[in-house]
């Protein structure tokens, strides 16, 4: 409460005036240093829907279908998070997350979410989301981390970064960034960290006018693209309330108090009132970066544009240069003699037409000839056609099969299965970078519910589809907030699929010979091939209910987690048995008890009659040979004391119980 106290203390002493001044020292750095590669992005998005063109001239759409083309592939192939316990106890939280992630997936939209941050990381060459706003509703039982798209263009940085939050000791990230947002009256109202030390009054409005505005550049730049008249942007005071003000929302260090720490404000005035201030507690920024084609040690990668609007160019100045030629070889130039036509109107086109000349005895084919010019080589601009189009296609990994055309030339079936999988192995490459990103979102998303998701008062209840129907789970604080942060797995789900299948068909050709010896886990095999085939766990556990045995030792798991001593029974399937307590904690009960029923195996081979026949046994039973005779139950054999166990360690025992 202290440190609450002094925090509300420090931020009403701030010096808004002299963060003001050095948010706007840092917005002018940032904004000469990137104002250059602006302004080529707003030239590339011409270049990409230019609706503006001459209606004469022929637009090359390389740029448009390279781009589609890469962004189909990597869009598809939806990157999974899997959540995985650091700690023992933390696998039932670990998969409470990986349910709760999916669930999610829906909720906030993600998946328009991924083609945003995808598109932007092809045309900018990096793309960022904020991952910062949560969304707590216990009225309407909304409990949701809120995900934002930022447009590259309006965006600026630290201009000595790397990344936005560098590598893990903070190396190469970003002193500041931020960006211009519009806002109405409204929306100033309601930010949530709003100062108190303006008035609405006092606030000009500006709407996109200022010397240095990110947001009227990007906004004149896509309606060129479009087609579009520019916006009128003196009728935005006649709006009222729905009237647009210019506002700053910028991240930095500054400091707070005696302690220099990360804040985020909201300025206006072209940066000159600090209408909103909030301290960053987290030791990262709230935002997360998406490279392409990363360049190391540098922030700006490359693009797709970088790669192709040079080749587009050139194609486009060689169609426009063909369609001319074939428009000159369709309407010549022709040389005639004055003297014998004295009236041009007689030259122009027209059918069953006369005209007179005088040919005073000479032949009439001297009167007109046409005018001889040198002829383009087609054959040579035809190769440099193609020759930039196979260059662009090498450069990103899209042949004309890739962009769903046929190829001009004719290939082997070998040939077009090599091109494919050379073309998925540079789209696998950027996908696994894409996973540097994706890893970071969710990180963010489960810390943003460790933060927010209040104990024993908020309950987020998600759907579990399975194969027989939904079912919904209620989900407290203590099921998705393990003791340690859960590590996080990302994997490509096209890779994912290829690597079940290829070990799908390797295990069913194994299992169809080892299955045939006896002594091998049947269901586990089975059960391992049903997974493969891309059955459930609640489909494999209708085909392969559990056994008696599966269920007494899943019981027994709770003992022996709390240390509790649990009997061994003769009649216990003891393989199925240690099966399952090796999901148990590790604790002394647990040691004992599984080294009892290692000593129980080690009895039953000596003197076998002693045991009944498990039905798994039974189904091995070798052709010819006569069942053991089940016998009477036994008593239980007497675990071991806990001075007996051994922990870790396998010690031997004698043969005897």
């Amino acid at each position: 409460m202290i440190d609450e106290e002094q925090k509300a203390k420090d931020i009403t002493e701030m010096d808004y005036d002299g963060l003001a001044k050095q948010i706007d020292a840092e917005f002018n750095l940032a904004w000469k240093h990137q104002k250059p590669k602006k302004d080529e992005w707003e030239i590339r998005l011409k270049l990409y829907n230019n609706q503006k063109r001459k209606k004469k001239a022929v637009g090359d759409t390389t740029l448009f279908t390279i781009q589609q083309t890469v962004l189909a592939s990597l869009y598809i192939d939806r990157l999974m998070a899997n959540f995985s316990g650091r700690e023992e106890g933390d696998e039932e939280v670990a998969e409470n997350l990986t349910a709760m992630a999916e669930y999610d997936y829906e909720d906030m939209e993600k998946d328009i979410l991924d083609y945003v941050w995808i598109w932007d990381a092809l045309f900018f060459g990096r793309s960022i989301l904020y991952l910062h706003e949560y969304e707590r509703d216990p009225e309407n039982e909304i409990y949701l981390p809120l995900p934002e798209n930022i447009d590259p263009i309006t965006f600026l940085r630290d201009p000595n970064a790397i990344s936005i939050n560098g590598d893990r000791k903070n190396r190469g990230s970003c002193r500041f960034f931020g960006r211009d947002i519009q806002l109405t009256e409204q929306g100033i109202e309601e930010l949530p960290h709003r100062t108190d030390n303006f008035k609405m009054s006092e606030l000009k409005m500006t709407t996109g006018t200022g010397s240095k505005s990110l947001l009227r550049d990007a906004r004149e730049a896509r309606n060129e693209a479009q087609g579009l008249q520019s916006q009128n942007l003196d009728s935005e005071e006649d709006l009222g309330v729905n009237s647009f003000y210019d506002v700053t929302e910028w991240h930095t260090n500054f400091k707070v108090g005696e302690k220099i720490t990360k804040v985020k404000v909201w300025l206006a005035n072209d940066r000159s009132k600090v209408i909103g201030f909030k301290t960053i507690d987290t030791p990262k920024w709230e935002a997360i970066d998406r490279p392409l084609y990363p360049t190391s040690y540098t922030w700006d990668g490359t693009s797709v544009p970088d790669l192709v609007e040079d080749k587009q160019r050139a194609r486009a100045v060689a169609q426009n240069l063909g369609l001319e030629a074939m428009k000159a070889d369709l309407y010549p130039m022709y040389i005639y003699d004055s003297n014998k036509i004295t009236n041009r109107g007689d030259l122009k086109f027209n059918f069953n037409k006369f005209i007179p000349m005088d040919a005073k005895g000479q032949s009439v084919g001297d009167a007109i000839m046409p005018m001889m010019k040198a002829r383009p080589n087609l054959q040579l601009l035809d190769f440099i056609y193609n020759s930039l189009d196979v260059s662009a296609q090498k450069a990103t990994a899209t042949p004309e099969i890739q962009q769903g055309a046929m190829s001009q030339q004719e290939r082997t079936l070998g040939e077009l299965n090599l091109i494919a999988s050379k073309v998925d192995t540079r789209f696998s490459l950027s996908a696994k970078i894409f996973g540097w990103s994706e890893k970071r979102f969710w990180q963010q998303w489960y810390q943003l519910y460790k933060d927010n998701f209040t104990d024993d008062i908020d309950e987020k209840v998600i759907r579990l589809v399975g194969a027989f129907g939904a079912k919904w789970q209620p989900l407290t604080k203590k099921d998705i907030v393990a003791k340690l942060d859960p590590d996080i797995q990302i994997e490509s789900e096209i890779l994912s699929r290829a690597k079940e299948l290829e070990e799908r068909q390797s295990l069913t050709q194994y299992f169809s010979l080892a299955l045939q010896e006896p002594g091998t886990n049947r269901r586990y095999g089975l059960k391992k091939l049903a997974r493969l085939n891309g059955m459930d766990k609640d489909e494999i556990d209708r085909l392969f209910p559990p056994t008696i045995d599966e269920r007494i030792a899943e019981q027994e798991n709770d003992d022996l987690s709390d240390n509790e001593f649990v009997m061994v029974h003769r009649e216990d399937d003891h393989n199925v048995h240690l099966e399952i307590h090796s999901k148990a904690k590790d604790t002394k009960a647990k040691f004992a008890h599984v080294e009892t029923h290692k000593k129980a195996l080690s009895i039953k081979k000596v003197n076998p009659e002693l045991f009944p026949e498990s039905p798994e046994e039974a189904a091995f039973q070798p052709p010819g040979t006569t069942p053991l005779a089940q016998p009477q139950p036994q008593p239980a054999i007497k675990p071991l004391s806990p001075s007996q166990a051994p922990g870790k360690a396998v010690q031997p025992y004698g043969r005897t119980v």
